[in-house]
């Protein structure tokens, strides 16, 4: 199986790194365009663009100056022990073994707007831009355009070195609408957790982001490449009649 994740807004570049070779981001040129695209926005575009505060357009605005396309240890840190959201909390890659990263790096996937498709080991500059913004480059009017099917095309290269026909999209909709479904080599399950609340099952954003890197957590853990596994489990209990063959519904009676 490959397992797709979603980025993080919340980057974490203080933390002590484990003794890990990293990688480089397969897309660094493409990066750079984005980014000489993005220092050519005043700052009010970039806080109207983003819907950010001042103090973050200042921020935002001063990593797109200081990006370089060159990835050294004094600028960058790896993906998957970088971002520090939500999903990332529910997944806890600090607490990750050296095999679990390796496993990680083979079977796992980070969706991104500005890197487009990310190993976990690659290194990554801190930088705020999301999937769903509207940046026009290149007479591509979004970032889903610009990107085009290169995302995909590295998804089935990735299953085809995993060796597996699998693909689980634990991305949130925003980052997962750049890949197209209907083009990945093999079949793709797409896990849904919901919670009990208020009289009926329904999806709470923040937990269910927590669930979604907890799985992914679950995954490199375990080692997991049957997707029958993931009805194992704990933390939400596989709801059968209510998945589909694509999706799977996972619930959950009350808030643990």
């Amino acid at each position: 199986m490959i397992t797709i994740l979603s980025p993080a807004k919340t980057l974490d570049f203080d933390s002590t790194l484990p003794d890990m070779e990293p990688t480089l981001p397969d897309f660094v040129e493409d990066s750079e365009k984005l980014i000489m695209k993005l220092r050519t926005l005043s700052k009010k575009k970039i806080s109207t663009l983003m819907g950010l505060s001042k103090d973050l357009t200042e921020l935002n605005a001063m990593r797109y100056q200081e990006w370089s396309p060159e990835f050294t240890p004094q600028n960058s840190r790896p993906a998957l022990l970088t971002f520090s959201g939500d999903v990332y909390r529910g997944l806890d890659a600090k607490s990750l073994s050296h095999d679990d990263l390796e496993f990680a790096q083979s079977h796992l996937r980070i969706l991104s707007g500005l890197h487009g498709l990310l190993r976990p080991l690659d290194r990554i500059q801190p930088y705020r831009l999301e999937m769903g913004t509207t940046l026009p480059v290149q007479r591509k009017k979004n970032l889903y355009a610009f990107w085009g099917d290169r995302v995909t095309k590295a998804i089935n290269e990735a299953m085809d070195a995993a060796e597996t026909e699998v693909l689980i999209n634990l991305a949130s909709t925003e980052y997962s609408k750049v890949v197209d479904f209907s083009g990945v080599h093999g079949k793709v399950i797409t896990p849904v957790f919901k919670d009990f609340k208020n009289g009926e099952y329904k999806v709470v954003m923040t937990w269910a982001k927590l669930a979604r890197g907890a799985m992914a957590g679950y995954i490199l853990r375990n080692r997991i490449t049957n997707p029958e596994q993931l009805k194992g489990f704990a933390d939400y209990s596989f709801n059968e009649p209510m998945s589909s063959d694509e999706e799977w519904v996972f619930t959950r009676e009350t808030k643990s």
